[in-house]
């Protein structure tokens, strides 16, 4: 008989669709039988178990109650004896699925282990220092902020007894200390052109670089998935510009979720995955019990416990459930979806659809031309001056345009009908007219365009550090995509944009 979990019913014959009751003779030496079966020494664990005995119509029937182990995997004389629910049958599991039940043992307290060989040294210093501003911003009211920094450390566990833990090493530490524990540490980040692999024209069109830890990689992962999603530039009460995005709040929380609740001692690693239509989240480790149990209950059952109250401190995490309702009511708020799960007992997918072209359409615009003067006078004040741009660093320029990208897709949007979804995943790719990398830059010469129309291609180009060459291309293909127009001479004329009509 293969070990499986649930009713094991003694005296019942299924037929087809239907079950009858037979019964059973000498029904004692069967539940005797069972029940020694049960406590037998062959077991790697001890059986719970309930069972109870009916009288049906004079037929004698036994029925035994197996509940779910947790602590499998469970099996009989050796760990090859391991067999999972696949369907409707019970299957042998495989030497990793194994090892997957094994790592389960720990869930929720492995990371939470201290690293030997380990110690202060084995931190980086510019993570652990913006991580510590960071928490004086945004969540200053927290006692930690006021601690020096070796009670700092050993108060949110990073240290313990002059040692790193995992989830404090893995959150903080640095690279080369990370990987001499985990060979393969990463976070996968991929842009792929198309809705899978198969109809994409490149296997992929970005891939993140390695980052040090899982504080340097929620940015990295962050400030890409944040080119993907339209955010509304408004007005406060107060009268401060804000950005504002049920769908940056709903792709914040899934970048979070994937961090802390990854299963770090898996061979396999965590991916997010961008197709044209969907946003995919990929996570080694099952979730701790089923999905509408955790989202019914608002349980809050983290698998690294110190990686989740590091971000939870940050506020970058809530205290309570592991976010699937706030993620869910975001993404809904956002384009009328909700994600899409993928669930096993060694790995969980969360999909974000992106490619909604009616949800985009009804997005509701800045409601006046007053408005729109209002985002633009704010864009401008970030911008500074052209000149002063030239004489910035490039780097720093293409970090103000990578970080405030959500806002300037929304106003191109809300301005000029511009939809930077269909330029960046239609036109630019099905086209070929440029490499799909450079769809970014033509969207920053837009905003320079808009912010200064009297702007030239020289100095374009050392803002970006670019080649006069590289920048004339690109307002080539501007032009031929019918975005821009020259209004006067080559030397008096402005550049202005095209509203578009038919996106």
């Amino acid at each position: 008989m293969l070990w499986c979990y649930g009713w094991l019913v003694f005296g019942v014959k299924e037929l087809g669709k239907t079950f009858e009751i037979q019964g059973i003779t000498n029904a004692e030496k069967i539940e005797q039988d069972f029940l020694n079966t049960l406590r037998s020494e062959k077991f790697n664990l001890p059986i719970a178990h309930k069972q109870a005995k009916y009288d049906i119509d004079g037929k004698t029937v036994l029925a035994f109650y197996i509940p779910v182990s947790n602590k499998k995997p469970v099996y009989f004389n050796t760990p090859a004896n391991t067999y999972i629910r696949r369907g409707s049958s019970d299957q042998k599991a495989t030497k990793e699925e194994i090892d997957t039940m094994f790592r389960d043992q720990t869930f929720g307290w492995k990371s939470s282990e201290m690293v030997p060989n380990t110690d202060r040294s084995s931190l980086n210093e510019g993570s652990l220092k913006r991580y510590r501003d960071y928490m004086s911003r945004f969540n200053p009211d927290a006692s930690y902020v006021q601690y020096e920094e070796e009670l700092f450390l050993q108060k949110l566990r990073i240290i313990e007894n002059g040692a790193c833990t995992f989830g404090g090493l893995l959150f903080l530490g640095k690279r080369e200390e990370i990987e001499k524990r985990f060979p393969d540490f990463r976070i996968d980040l991929l842009e792929i052109p198309g809705t899978s692999y198969n109809d994409a024209k490149f296997s992929y069109t970005f891939r993140i670089d390695e980052q040090e830890n899982l504080w340097e990689y929620y940015f990295a992962c962050f400030a890409r998935l944040k080119q993907r999603i339209d955010v509304t530039f408004r007005v406060n009460a107060e009268g401060f510009g804000e950005e504002f995005s049920t769908g940056l709040n709903a792709i914040r929380e899934a970048i979070v979720n994937l961090l802390m609740h990854a299963d770090y001692f898996s061979p396999a690693h965590s991916r997010i995955r961008i197709f044209s239509d969907r946003i995919e989240f990929f996570n080694p480790g099952g979730f701790p019990k089923p999905l509408a149990e955790l989202k019914g209950k608002d349980i809050s059952l983290p698998r690294n416990p110190i990686i989740s109250k590091l971000f939870r401190m940050a506020k970058l995490s809530e205290n309570a459930g592991i976010g699937l309702e706030k993620m869910e009511s975001n993404w809904k708020a956002y384009n009328q979806t909700t994600p899409e799960y993928d669930l096993s007992f060694d790995f969980t997918i969360a999909s974000f659809l992106t490619a909604i072209p009616s949800a985009i359409s009804e997005e509701k615009p800045l409601e006046s031309t007053s408005d729109l003067d209002k985002v633009l006078s704010e864009i401008k004040k970030g911008f500074g001056s052209v000149s002063t741009r030239i004489n910035t660093d490039p780097t720093e320029n293409v970090a103000y345009f990578q970080d405030n990208y959500g806002l300037f897709t929304g106003y191109l949007r809300d301005k000029y009908a511009i939809n930077t979804l269909y330029l960046r995943d239609n036109y630019a790719v099905n086209t070929k007219i440029l490499p799909y990398k450079h769809i970014d830059r033509l969207i920053w010469l837009l905003i320079l365009i808009d912010i200064e129309p009297s702007i030239n291609k020289q100095s374009i180009a050392k803002i970006f550090n670019k080649s006069l060459s590289s920048i004339e291309k690109d307002f080539k293909v501007l032009r031929d995509m019918n975005l821009i127009m020259r209004e006067g001479s080559n030397k008096v004329g402005d550049w202005r944009i095209i509203r578009q009509l038919n996106q």
